[in-house]
């Protein structure tokens, strides 16, 4: 297997990001999410939005044989304060290329983000992801989350469940 080299993210990243995205979108969440939705998501658009928010800290790429293959943004901070107080960071967004899943891509990026969160004496990170996303949870739950509660978060026109990890 070839080394996984996770790294701050660069400006030249961010296409491949954003195709990662897009592409992660209408592979696992076909099925949960409506397929007008999922083929109206444009990579242009998520560059656009991308290269506003590519300098802050927490957004690190997955690079194997100098090919972005995931990536990774994260914070310090709670939004969920009222239900879950005990909570300091956050996981915001996890994705690897949809072919390259299950190849330990995804486990390396969040083993980054924990040490990076024990180096900053944080300790309890929350995650969340839809209700029906199956992999997704039981990624998490191997990964050593628990299952916390749930939110809905609208896409389109439609209401979802998601569900958290801590």
């Amino acid at each position: 297997m070839n080394e996984i080299i996770i790294r701050n993210v660069e400006l030249k990243d961010l296409k491949s990001v954003s195709e990662i995205t897009i592409r992660g979108w209408q592979t696992a969440y076909r099925g949960i999410v409506d397929d007008d939705y999922l083929d109206s998501l444009s990579i242009e658009e998520n560059y656009q939005k991308r290269i506003k928010d590519y300098k802050e800290n927490g957004f690190i790429v997955a690079e194997q044989n100098g090919e972005v293959v995931g990536f990774c943004r994260y914070r310090i901070g709670n939004n969920y304060q009222a239900e879950y107080p005990e909570v300091d960071c956050e996981l915001c967004a996890l994705y690897v290329k949809p072919e390259e899943k299950r190849k330990g891509i995804g486990r390396a990026l969040v083993n980054y983000v924990k040490n990076e969160f024990k180096k900053a004496k944080l300790n309890k990170m929350i995650i969340w992801c839809f209700k029906e996303n199956y992999l997704s949870r039981t990624f998490y739950e191997k990964m050593g989350g628990i299952y916390c509660g749930e939110t809905t978060c609208i896409r389109g026109n439609k209401e979802y469940v998601e569900v958290g990890y801590i």
